[in-house]
């Protein structure tokens, strides 16, 4: 018989299959690569890389602020300068994350958080819903990358099965 998990435990189920996927995904990532982007209106690697590597980060900061307004936090991430630094940034914060997430309670995640610049509200919702948006960004941004890796014909791994990358060494 199933055992049914409480949200709690099917965020942090989810946040560590996702984390062990992302981690996957950034090591493709060569430093000498970092200044790549497939289109001007596209982000650089760096950019890219960094933003996922940062994005486990809102988990704590949706479960233990009240909202997030950049007109008075500026999005600045770390400064990252090789695949070593990304990978131990995205480590740092996905570790933070599920320590942030073990400590949370049920009732919490049934508070409002808010995402704003200004008087510009981009998204009021549940922490709960802070947490999937998060894992969602994580997710979008990380396919994202798949696109630019194989683009740069960098053997891209399979996420929620083989890649085709991985089916060629089946082959």
């Amino acid at each position: 018989m199933t055992e049914t998990l409480n949200l709690i435990d099917m965020l942090a189920k989810e946040l560590e299959e996702e984390g062990t996927i992302t981690r996957r995904m950034l090591e493709r990532v060569p430093t000498a690569k970092f200044d790549w982007q497939p289109h001007t209106k596209s982000m650089k690697i760096k950019e890219l890389t960094t933003h996922i590597a940062d994005l486990p980060s809102w988990i704590g900061m949706g479960l233990n602020t009240d909202e997030l307004d950049f007109a008075q936090n500026p999005y600045n991430p770390r400064d990252v300068n090789s695949t070593e630094e990304l990978l131990a940034y995205f480590d740092e914060n996905l570790a933070e994350s599920k320590v942030q997430l073990a400590n949370a309670t049920e009732d919490q995640l049934q508070q409002p958080w808010t995402l704003r610049e200004g008087d510009a509200i981009y998204m009021s919702c549940s922490r709960a819903e802070v947490i999937r948006h998060s894992l969602s960004q994580i997710i979008h941004h990380r396919a994202q990358l798949g696109v630019y890796l194989r683009l740069l014909d960098i053997p891209i791994p399979g996420t929620y099965g083989p890649s085709a990358d991985d089916q060629q060494n089946f082959s």
